[in-house]
């Protein structure tokens, strides 16, 4: 390495060092913006910097796409993914659990970012194999820029207003793109009535990714059971707001289309198998219902209020609020029976909240 190929590296290894020395990093390594490169950023979108994009009233902050861009940026995003990046901030802000204070939780959420047309190609979004795992810039930055806005933006760091008991490793970043190619299904995006041409974004608050090893099987409703019991375990959220996004490989896909199944019987019958006796719920001590804080708790607790929602002839409690509760990607390689349960957050039921991906204008 030359002399000036060492002053090179040592300049940049003192810039990270430096935003380490100001906070500005979720643990990894930033990569250091000048004002040229935010412009470059900007340069890829109509929408003005000075634009609020999102806001959290109760600690009065809030995000500008400069503030976007600039940690996009910092993620180590391509000036190419900010329109991607701030079409995910529109659908959080549409979604409304942030802003109402959810990244602050001990309940550890943190955003599913969902990706849907043409844009996967353009940009090299990952939708096959690894998709919730590492090695690919687009989606590992895309999902980071919001994590690093949430710190430097609206200062939700640990041990301070982010309260997390625990977290998840989803808090660094979380970002996927549909296998629409090799879904038997329209995509989802098409689902919700945007055109093939059409990219949009999803975003999710989730809690937890749970996979689904099912390599067994070739009867639709077992595989659909196996699903069930995994959104009904007991240590979920048991609460009037749970839903949650099956992650279907491509291969449980097809098998389970090749019986019939479109993605509303899958959703029916997954919101009527996803159920827990009373008994179970007794074995772990969440029976009744805090008539203070809504949270579940044993019978016999001084608070304890009777459930409307186990039913009384049967003790069948019903997890799910609604079939609509359920929500359907396919993502992942044509390599094995193994698919996910996403944990997400809120009641969720109908139409989400997808946002369309806007290029600049020419």
């Amino acid at each position: 390495m030359t002399a000036d190929a060492r002053a090179v590296v040592d300049a940049l290894v003192d810039a990270v060092e430096y935003c380490y020395d100001q906070e500005w990093t979720d643990g990894l390594p930033v990569v250091p913006c000048t004002p040229e490169r935010l412009d470059a950023f900007l340069a890829q979108t109509d929408r003005a910097p000075g634009e609020v994009l999102l806001s959290m009233p109760q600690i009065g902050r809030e995000c500008t796409v400069r503030m976007a861009a600039l940690n996009a940026a910092m993620a180590g995003c391509r000036p190419e993914y900010l329109p991607v990046v701030l079409a995910a901030w529109d659908s959080l802000r549409a979604e409304g659990y942030v802003g109402k204070g959810i990244w602050q939780s001990t309940t550890g959420t943190a955003p599913l970012i969902l990706v849907n047309g043409p844009v996967r190609g353009d940009l090299g979004v990952n939708c096959r194999g690894n998709v919730f795992g590492s090695g690919f810039r687009a989606n590992a930055t895309i999902g980071r820029a919001i994590r690093l806005a949430a710190i430097n933006v609206f200062g939700l760091r640990p041990h301070a207003l982010d309260q997390a008991t625990q977290g998840t490793p989803a808090k660094y970043t979380c970002c996927i793109g549909e296998n629409q190619e090799e879904s038997p299904w329209p995509a989802f995006h098409e689902e919700f009535g945007f055109g093939p041409d059409t990219s949009t974004v999803t975003a999710m608050t989730m809690r937890s990714v749970a996979q689904i090893e099912a390599r067994h099987t070739s009867d639709g409703p077992q595989l659909l059971r196996d699903l069930a019991d995994t959104v009904a375990r007991t240590g979920a959220l048991l609460h009037h707001t749970i839903s949650t996004c099956l992650v279907l490989s491509p291969e449980h896909a097809h098998l389970l289309a090749a019986q019939g199944w479109d993605k509303q019987a899958i959703r029916e019958f997954v919101f009527d198998a996803a159920q827990l006796t009373r008994a179970d719920l007794d074995r772990v001590g969440k029976t009744a219902i805090s008539r203070t804080t809504s949270w579940r708790l044993p019978a016999d607790h001084p608070e304890a209020l009777p459930d409307d929602r186990i039913d009384a002839a049967t003790g069948a409690f019903r997890v799910l609020t609604a079939a609509d509760a359920v929500k359907i990607v396919v993502a992942g390689a044509s390599n094995s029976g193994v698919s996910a349960v996403v944990d997400t957050f809120g009641p969720r039921g109908g139409r989400p909240e997808l946002a369309e991906v806007v290029m600049r204008s020419t």
